[in-house]
């Protein structure tokens, strides 16, 4: 983990960019895309930006909602930025982050049990606002309430698989064991049932976050994709066109799947995701390149900047306390639903 954020490794993604750039600036047919970029609105780039940076600090907020409403904020951010930089910096499609911050809550001493359950309900619970995007895009499309031009097909497909995605994770909560390992089961058995309970109580506690409507697990993963989701609106507003909204909310979150591609930062994936979904529902490609480009380069940055920065804090302080003997965590309780939580001692 000591060499995973090293400001060295920034270049992991620097370079990526850095040959995006270059190569924006001098390949022919490119002419478009170029002035797309001298025609910028720095008013409009400089709210894409806030923007972005809202929607790393919503991240953790909603961190500290699922994992511990009590922990103290200035871990959780530490905790919280360096996770996101981990997912810009890792070529892991995103399980980097996840790694990271297990680490860190296993460092100071949170049950291993809270952490992998928690774990699954965080991602979970991160990743399911995209879900319920494709599902209202789609639904706001079919029947002509949200703007946009995409046929029955472009509409219908994607909601289709969105529901099913959420009709099956929530069914993982049913069927996955509860219990772990019993001690008669072979060893791969034992293993298997413990991810399998792993999984199925993390689905149940994902389930139970949202149920219970707590401002930092709902309204920070709201956050999280609705700041984003401005920032790439604002990026295509500097550039002087904004597709139909229907059209640019389904583009926007097929175009993230290419995040899955285990890239550092997605870079390429991401990218070219979003341009050619954009592009599919019908937005002229020079200006999908040049506004994703442009929203990009706020959407790696400030996670990587901010983390860098954030991990080094945090393994100081790991190893203040860790040097001074004493306990960095104790244990709280909860409502009985969560049952347990921890919170870092002061």
């Amino acid at each position: 983990m000591s060499e995973t954020l090293s400001p060295r490794s920034l270049i992991r993604v620097a370079i990526p960019l850095a040959i995006a750039v270059l190569l924006l600036i001098t390949l022919p047919g490119l002419g478009d895309v170029r002035e797309r970029f001298s025609d910028a609105r720095p008013g409009w780039v400089a709210i894409a930006l806030i923007l972005e940076v809202a929607s790393v600090v919503s991240f953790v907020v909603v961190f500290r909602g699922v994992f511990c409403a009590r922990m103290p904020w200035s871990f959780s951010a530490q905790v919280g930025l360096s996770e996101q930089a981990a997912n810009v910096l890792l070529p892991a499609g995103g399980a980097g982050g996840l790694a990271l911050g297990a680490w860190a809550l296993n460092r100071v001493g949170m049950n291993g049990e809270h952490i992998a359950r928690r774990t699954v309900a965080f991602f979970l619970i991160t990743s399911s606002a995209n879900f319920v995007v494709a599902i209202l895009a789609g639904l706001g499309l079919l029947l002509g309430v949200l703007p946009g031009d995409a046929n029955f097909a472009l509409a219908a497909v994607p909601t289709a698989l969105a529901l099913v995605v959420i009709a099956g994770v929530m069914l993982l909560g049913r069927v996955l064991p509860e219990q772990a390992a019993i001690p008669e089961e072979p060893g791969r058995f034992a293993r298997a049932r413990t991810a399998g309970a792993a999984v199925g109580a993390g689905v149940r506690d994902a389930l139970a976050l949202l149920r219970s409507g707590r401002p930092a697990v709902v309204g920070g993963a709201a956050g999280y994709l609705v700041f984003d989701v401005l920032a790439l609106t604002a990026a295509f507003h500097a550039f002087g066109h904004s597709p139909a909204f229907g059209d640019f909310l389904m583009a926007y979150v097929l175009g993230q799947l290419g995040g899955l591609v285990p890239l550092p930062g997605g870079v390429g994936g991401t990218d070219g995701g979003l341009v050619a979904a954009l592009a599919l529902y019908g937005t002229p490609l020079a200006t999908a390149t040049a506004a994703v480009l442009a929203y990009r380069a706020f959407q790696l940055g400030v996670p990587a900047l901010a983390g860098t920065v954030a991990f080094a804090r945090l393994r100081r302080t790991l190893a203040r306390h860790e040097d001074d003997g004493e306990p960095l965590v104790e244990e709280v309780l909860v409502e009985p639903s969560t049952a347990v939580a921890w919170r870092v001692a002061a």
